[in-house]
């Protein structure tokens, strides 16, 4: 039995490798080649540099204008996580605490609309949204980042509230609590594991988004790092150095977020499976 499980144990740390090599290899090759000229690239892209290059991360950060860019990712990514965080947990606690037709009703038309691709609706949303001047705006693309992710949030957020007892609403009502105080001090702190989720997704899904912020934004001004990064491929010419150079920069950022919030992600994921 014991040479049973130790035979399990070695090859699950060998599917468990493999399947990491393989997630690692594409980062590791954006890595060695983000030190390399273009003429190295080309011609062995595989092969690790001989010395550290930085004249890549120095152009790139100059020609992206990478504090700009930055800011702008930020600003987007920061106020639509919040936004959609707030504004879908206060939707799905009137969904489960309220039981009226309308809102069952709305709750199956925002599951539904999870169903449509954005690629069916970008035209309209461009020809509408530019008609009455929304457009080239980053306060904008907020506001659309909340109505395409409001409504996973809100799916999610559902099933969670109907896990807590109604009694603890109700005392913190005969205590004074007004529901607004009551959805804040009580309920929303026990999302907590449901909340670093949702954040997760979307901190990696709007920081890294191309094809939105592309429709979206216009002007060079209005980049975020993802359309930044684009300024290096050219109709006839690609500059993969600062191409790559340019995605680890964008990159950094992300893990540096992973990096510093490892322990509450880990625990939000195990608390979310445990629930």
């Amino acid at each position: 039995m014991q040479k049973k499980n130790g035979a399990l144990n070695a090859i699950k740390i060998v599917v468990l490798s493999v399947v990491f090599l393989l997630y690692i290899f594409p980062f590791f090759v954006v890595l060695i080649n983000s030190f390399k000229d273009r003429k190295d690239i080309l011609m062995n892209p595989l092969m690790i540099p001989a010395k550290l290059n930085l004249n890549n991360y120095i152009e790139a950060f100059t020609k992206m204008d990478y504090t700009h860019a930055f800011v702008n990712s930020l600003i987007i990514t920061i106020f639509s996580v919040i936004l959609i965080i707030v504004l879908s947990a206060m939707t799905a606690y009137i969904f489960v605490r309220r039981n009226w037709k309308f809102n069952q009703f709305m709750f199956f038309f925002m599951i539904a609309s999870m169903t449509i691709p954005f690629q069916a609706i970008m035209i309209p949303l461009v020809k509408i949204y530019g008609s009455i001047g929304m457009m080239n705006n980053k306060w904008s693309l907020v506001y659309m980042y909340i109505g395409f992710g409001a409504s996973l949030a809100v799916f999610i957020y559902h099933g969670f509230i109907k896990s807590i007892p109604l009694e603890l609403e109700e005392a913190a009502l005969i205590d004074g609590c007004s529901p607004l105080q009551t959805f804040f001090k009580i309920v929303f702190p026990l999302l907590k594991s449901t909340t670093v989720t949702i954040a997760i997704l979307d901190i990696l899904w709007i920081w890294n988004d191309f094809l939105l912020p592309s429709l979206v934004l216009i002007s060079p001004e209005q980049r975020t790092l993802p359309l930044s990064v684009f300024y290096f491929y050219g109709t006839y010419t690609i500059e993969y150095g600062y191409a790559m150079a340019g995605l680890m920069l964008a990159i950094i950022p992300i893990i540096i977020v992973y990096l510093i919030m490892q322990r509450q992600i880990i625990e939000g994921v195990l608390r979310g499976s445990i629930k």
